[in-house]
């Protein structure tokens, strides 16, 4: 019996075993990552540039973008090398790294959108107040605090990985370094990963999406109570954009995560994976875009088009 120091690499599967589909998967998610990386840096770019923007709601939807980036990058990267070089391999201390990564940037997803979220709620419910509760410090505060929370959790499940041993290379069940179908390889005892995956995967997760629910439960009582004609339509319309990205987000994190066993597959979770790393990061820059006048107008101007429209 080998132990961990003496499996310095894992076999990937990736998207599907079929060989005459690699190359048909190589195209779609190679187009689908570069639309993403330059939706994305656009939006990044257009906040940063244009000085109506620096306001706390674009601030967040910057960092989310590059948020979007980092999941993208840390994952189908990879995945698009070990199919083009057909080597489908991934060494031990890289499949750490990038399982680090992948959680860290997947928890930030999640944390942002619950900050965003918070945002709306103290501009439409406490409007009032807005620039003493949302001020330049307290954003950055929030920041950290994300940044923070999500790197202790990322570094908290890679090192209880690493103390795990590997008896065999084995082939992972993914695309990507992810945490079950990693433990699924460990020829020792997972049970203080798996719950630690229960407790503090459940926390980033539902904990964030009850602030949502909750915040939009307070937006939504706000709306109802407008009474001046057209101004319910209007303070929602700013919020549609991020109530979007907030269903697309969960509903495939769910789906992917959540599903009772008798109906979970390995097909299913890397297809729910496919769209949590990539379509969701891909779409969420349309999806402000064709919603957001503010944002048309500022890649109307760094763009340098007299038109701009979707």
């Amino acid at each position: 019996m080998e132990n961990q120091s003496s499996v310095s690499e894992f076999f990937l599967r990736g998207i599907s075993d079929l060989p005459e589909q690699q190359h048909l998967l190589y195209g779609i998610f190679l187009c689908m990552y570069l639309v993403s990386l330059t939706g994305n840096v656009l939006i990044i770019l257009a906040i940063t540039s244009d000085p109506h923007l620096h306001t706390p709601m674009y601030f967040f939807l910057a960092n989310l973008s590059l948020v979007d980036v980092g999941l993208t990058s840390c994952t189908v990267t990879k995945m698009l090398v070990n199919v083009q070089t057909r080597h489908p391999t991934i060494s031990y201390t890289g499949c750490l790294t990038q399982m680090y990564f992948f959680l860290m940037f997947g928890d930030l997803d999640s944390f942002l959108l619950a900050v965003m979220a918070y945002d709306r709620y103290v501009a439409i419910c406490r409007p009032l107040h807005y620039s003493t509760v949302v001020s330049p410090r307290a954003c950055v505060l929030l920041l950290a605090l994300c940044w923070l929370l999500t790197n202790l959790v990322a570094l908290t499940h890679t090192l209880l990985m690493a103390r795990l041993s590997f008896c065999v290379v084995g082939e992972i069940a993914h695309f990507f370094c992810d945490i079950i179908p990693v433990l699924k390889l460990s020829c020792s005892s997972t049970r203080v990963n798996e719950l630690m995956v229960l407790v503090l995967g459940g926390t980033v997760l539902v904990v964030p999406f009850l602030c949502i629910v909750i915040s939009y439960i307070h937006i939504v009582s706000a709306i109802l109570r407008v009474r001046t004609p057209g101004g319910g339509g209007k303070a929602f319309s700013t919020c549609g954009s991020h109530l979007c990205v907030v269903c697309v987000f969960y509903g495939t994190l769910f789906s992917a995560y959540l599903c009772p066993p008798s109906v979970a597959s390995e097909e299913k979770s890397i297809a729910a994976a496919a769209v949590y790393t990539v379509v969701t990061p891909m779409l969420n820059p349309f999806i402000y875009s064709l919603r957001n006048k503010d944002m048309k107008g500022a890649l109307k101007r760094l763009l340098g088009h007299r038109s701009f429209s979707f």
